[in-house]
């Protein structure tokens, strides 16, 4: 799985003009699911992301995450993470896991966000045509891949 996570001030998902999550002070993350990815890999990326420490302490160092401050996390599915781009200017999704594997990932995803402690959880719409708005903090933009740690102890 592959995640583009934002500290933001604020955002929001829209879809056909109606609000289906927002968020205040939390994380935008986007969440992209490949081939072979699995519920371990979910359960990673939401452990990982929970406790990925960005957000600033009384000393101004980025030592705090989103469990800490109390924030919010604002999920959004994004199989164009999932991009090859190595031949020509046309990406390939080839890569990207079929939405009846993709989804349920995507779903567990944000499932253990909330195991792992995340107050509120706040979606977008698997497969819409979302607009996405936010208010990146910083800005502070972190790049996870689950495939970094296969076969690791993580």
């Amino acid at each position: 799985m592959k995640a583009v996570i934002q500290r933001v001030s604020s955002a929001r998902v829209e879809v056909e003009g109606a609000c289906v999550g927002e968020i205040g002070q939390g994380l935008l993350v986007l969440v992209g699911v490949e081939h072979g990815d699995t519920e371990k890999e979910a359960q990673l990326l939401a452990r990982k992301t929970a406790a990925l420490r960005i957000f600033t302490d009384a000393q101004d160092k980025m030592n705090l995450s989103v469990t800490d401050i109390g924030g919010s996390v604002l999920a959004v599915s994004q199989f164009t993470l999932c991009a090859d781009v190595k031949k020509g200017n046309r990406p390939s999704f080839i890569g990207a896991a079929p939405p009846e594997t993709a989804n349920p990932l995507y779903e567990a995803y944000c499932a253990a966000l909330s195991e792992n402690g995340v107050q509120r959880v706040e979606k977008g719409v698997f497969g819409a045509h979302m607009d996405v708005t936010l208010l990146n903090d910083g800005p502070v933009t972190i790049l996870y891949d689950t495939a970094i740690w296969k076969g690791s102890a993580v």
